[in-house]
């Protein structure tokens, strides 16, 4: 490989970093990371590790290791919106370390350097980086199980028995049970594409199988000291639950299929995750279409492929979402990695007529697509400070001209620009977009009033379980109060309750008894609107939040 190559390999990679990092201290502006992080909070007011609170109750909905690395971080660092990230980008960053072993091992140096690149790049790695769930982990921890799981596969060793063990242990402990079905469908599509089915029966398998029950004990333990040894304790509206139940069903295998107590109404489509592609694993979906279509007609024609884990692996997880009614644009980032070891060797390899032409079309689309979206968003938005967006152009107009002056191979130039453009759109969302949305979400201001030292002695209480912006930027405890029962409720001493607009009209309805404090400005959703984009049309999508006491 060219020097310059290698260079533009690794400026790519600074540049990419910087932008995955970019957003670490924007404030929250979806529930979900205000939920997590009030929840590892929660460990540090009640000095608990094994127990997770919300407002003060019993929470079972998600397994425990996000919170308890989020505690760690919060112990060390404090409290603050970085801190809770930190832990994510960190499994992040481990994401890219395996998967550039991982490729390299069968693919070569530059296919593992491009990988890693498409990784990075790829739109909803950068978005969750910065609404950072538990996704974060899941590509850290899943990738990183499969290579060990593979080297294991080809030679025993302690060190590989002992990191895939863990590794499937914290994946299970991140989400949940059934992802091990990339963990171990991978293995078994790499056994059964290679006609080594029988050596499924190995005792190094069950050695790994005990290994991960054995490193999983601490969540049996957390959920059985929190749930089943307390039967008389209320959970989704009944006694007598098993968290060891939930654990080992209900939180995903029962969501999935919908009979878990945590369900959705509507059912989903087979086909929402590949449309869903084409913006989250933008601008690399084109050609993982072409790459997964290509490997399926080599396995068809019993053509050798280099290794089969990621395809299997990524495949059957995807599937397993696809077939589900539990449906989420972010569900499929932990696969990302698989998707990017997948893609690489077509944007690397020498192709076809057709393929040549399909693997220039498809990324000349978003190299123009994505730069123009974000210059037109930015007139709509009309930040305060268009410092970033400067910046932004700048950096990009300027790896143009250096690509074209400087890398002679069409098809390496193309996957360079379109790497640029990847940036130049994740950086812009990050820096200017989050930071122009985060002053429109009431909760915080709200939590920033309710702080303050006139109200110390307040108790605080919110009215319904989807406020935990609101919830974390509080400086104290914050308790749930149902607002079908704020009538009835008795306050002890002097309080303030959180509410939002529904929550008012509710309390209006029934002729509650209340007096407000302030009103806050409030854009309610999480999804955002063109009328909430386009400056001059926002006022159109944005309601009120309010501070009220009895």
């Amino acid at each position: 490989m060219k020097d310059t190559n290698k260079i533009f390999y690794l400026l790519l990679f600074v540049l990419a970093l910087a932008v995955n990092f970019a957003g670490i201290n924007v404030k929250f502006f979806t529930d979900d990371p205000g939920l997590y992080a009030s929840i590892a909070k929660n460990l540090l007011y009640k000095k608990e590790f094994f127990q997770l609170f919300t407002y003060n109750r019993d929470w079972l909905d998600k397994p425990h290791f996000p919170f308890w690395a989020i505690f760690i971080s919060f112990k060390i660092f404090g409290i603050s919106v970085w801190a809770y990230r930190l832990p994510a980008l960190l499994f992040f960053v481990v994401s890219l370390v395996y998967t550039f072993i991982y490729t390299r091992k069968y693919y070569g140096w530059e296919v593992a350097a491009i990988a890693v690149l498409i990784l990075m790049t790829a739109q909803n790695t950068i978005l969750s980086n910065t609404d950072a769930r538990a996704e974060p982990y899941l590509m850290g921890l899943l990738i990183g199980s499969i290579y060990h799981i593979a080297c294991l596969e080809e030679r025993f060793t302690y060190k590989d028995l002992f990191f895939a063990a863990l590794l499937t242990a914290l994946a299970i402990m991140t989400k949940g049970i059934f992802v091990i079905t990339a963990i171990y469908g991978s293995l078994l599509g790499q056994l059964l594409f290679q006609k080594k089915l029988k050596t499924l029966f190995r005792v190094k398998w069950l050695w790994l199988l005990a290994l991960t029950f054995i490193f999983t004990l601490p969540e049996f333990y957390a959920l059985y000291i929190q749930f089943d040894l307390h039967p008389e304790k209320t959970v989704f509206g009944k006694q007598n639950v098993s968290g060891i139940k939930w654990f080992l069903w209900d939180s995903q295998f029962g969501r999935f299929v919908n009979t878990g107590p945590i369900n959705r109404k509507v059912s989903g489509s087979i086909f929402f995750y590949l449309h869903t592609l084409l913006w989250a694993f933008a601008p690399w979906c084109l050609l993982f279409y072409y790459a997964v279509f290509k490997k399926l007609k080599g396995i068809y024609q019993d053509k050798k492929q280099a290794e089969y884990y990621a395809f299997s692996g990524g495949l059957l997880l995807l599937l397993l979402f696809s077939l589900s009614r539990f449906q989420l644009p972010f569900y499929t980032n932990a696969l990302f990695p698989l998707f990017a070891i997948i893609t690489a060797p077509v944007c690397f390899d020498q192709l076809s007529k057709f393929g040549t032409k399909f693997r220039l079309i498809g990324q000349w689309v978003f190299v123009v697509l994505l730069p123009t979206a974000i210059i037109v968003i930015n007139i709509l938005l009309k930040p305060a400070n268009n410092v970033f967006f400067i910046l932004d152009v700048a950096l990009f107009l300027i790896i143009i001209i250096v690509l074209i002056t400087k890398i002679k191979e069409a098809h390496k130039k193309v996957f360079f620009l379109n790497c640029a453009a990847a940036l130049f759109a994740g950086f812009y969302v990050c820096t200017v977009f989050y930071n122009e949305m985060v002053p429109y979400k009431g909760q915080i201001a709200a939590a920033g009033y309710a702080s303050q030292k006139p109200f110390d002695n307040f108790h605080l209480y919110a009215l319904t379980t989807e406020n935990n912006i609101f919830q974390f930027y509080c400086k104290r405890p914050v308790d749930l109060v149902p607002i079908e029962q704020f009538n009835s409720f008795k306050p002890k001493g002097i309080s303030i309750f959180y509410i939002n607009e529904i929550s008012m009209d509710y309390l209006k309805q029934s002729h509650a008894d209340f007096k407000i404090i302030r009103s806050f400005v409030d854009y309610p959703k999480e999804n955002i609107q063109l009328n909430f984009i386009n400056r001059e049309t926002r006022y159109k999508v944005l309601d009120h939040v309010y501070l009220i006491t009895k």
